[in-house]
């Protein structure tokens, strides 16, 4: 059996050890959310975004069944270029450690893996959430039981807008999840910067948010999660009106196709970049970069105050 220490990078060990603001990444968007060879620019693009504000970055994965906190070059080439790494959730990490196999890692695996490492925040493009027709398949995203549980800032567009958004934030709700809208009086719809629905509680800056995670930390109680819902831009948007017409034909699509259970969401999503001319992609990477900037600042601020 390989050996299974998660281990951090060096760069993020010295980093951690000094006190110094560290960004957690997931790596799925690196192997199976973008195409080759942009997955490994967007990588890269992301890493420098992070360090640029001013922290350090740690892109997590799993290689030959050893969890990687922080990647160095030739391992962000691996998970960039190699077909056969897979994707994994947190559940998803004991047999891929004991198998010794190689994965990239989701929300819930990332947020897990950062956390044991002593990471605090983590930049991602949207949450996973409560799937449409929950009420018959009972179909939701291992994130969100995995935050209920974790203390970790996430900072990210909400969740994916082929999900229940109302349904997801009754279920954080239910949860004891914490939501904040960065900037907004409105739940981000990912690809949009409004789903529609409202927030509770509205902060406009990184040090807000940093005194939210003090105060998390102050009144202890359970380990659970703050989502930090940040908009993407309005300028940098997915046309709304096309969003809503494409979504809606994919899902009649799905439907009449009997596509269920984990096929649904690579289906719907493909079909929105197929259905836009990859628009939806473009308005996804807008995202991600705003978020992981945040992150940055985030971190940042959170160092300062300590």
């Amino acid at each position: 059996m390989p050996d299974t220490t998660s281990q951090p990078s060096p760069e993020v060990r010295d980093a951690l050890a000094a006190g110094r603001p560290v960004v957690a990444l997931e790596s799925t968007i690196i192997a199976h959310g973008l195409p080759r060879p942009r997955n490994l620019a967007v990588a890269e693009e992301l890493e420098e975004l992070v360090r640029s504000g001013g922290a350090v970055p740690a892109t997590v994965a799993v290689l030959d069944g050893r969890p990687h906190v922080g990647l160095v070059k030739d391992q962000l080439e691996r998970v960039a270029q190699d077909e056969s790494v897979r994707k994994l959730g947190q559940r998803d990490l004991a047999p891929a450690i004991a198998a010794g196999a190689s994965g990239a890692t989701t929300v819930s695996a990332t947020a897990f893996l950062a956390a044991r490492a002593g990471i605090r925040v983590f930049a991602t493009g949207g949450l996973g959430g409560v799937h449409r027709g929950w009420t018959e398949t009972q179909d939701e995203s291992a994130d969100l039981a995995l935050l209920a549980r974790t203390r970790m800032t996430v900072v990210c567009a909400g969740v994916k807008s082929i999900l229940d958004v109302p349904a997801t934030l009754q279920r954080l709700e239910t949860l004891g999840v914490t939501v904040l809208g960065y900037g907004t009086e409105r739940f981000p719809g990912f690809y949009l910067a409004s789903s529609g629905e409202p927030v509770d509680w509205t902060v406009r800056t990184p040090e807000e948010v940093a005194a939210v995670m003090r105060a998390q930390d102050t009144i202890g109680g359970p380990e659970s999660a703050l989502i930090v819902a940040n908009p993407v831009p309005e300028a940098e948007q997915l046309d709304p009106a096309l969003h809503d017409r494409v979504l809606a034909e994919a899902l009649t699509e799905c439907r009449e196709r009997g596509i269920g259970g984990q096929a649904v969401t690579p289906f719907l999503l493909d079909q929105l970049m197929r259905g836009t001319g990859g628009a939806s992609l473009e308005a996804n990477l807008a995202a991600v970069r705003g978020n992981v900037r945040l992150a940055a600042r985030i971190a940042v601020a959170r160092t300062a105050a300590r």
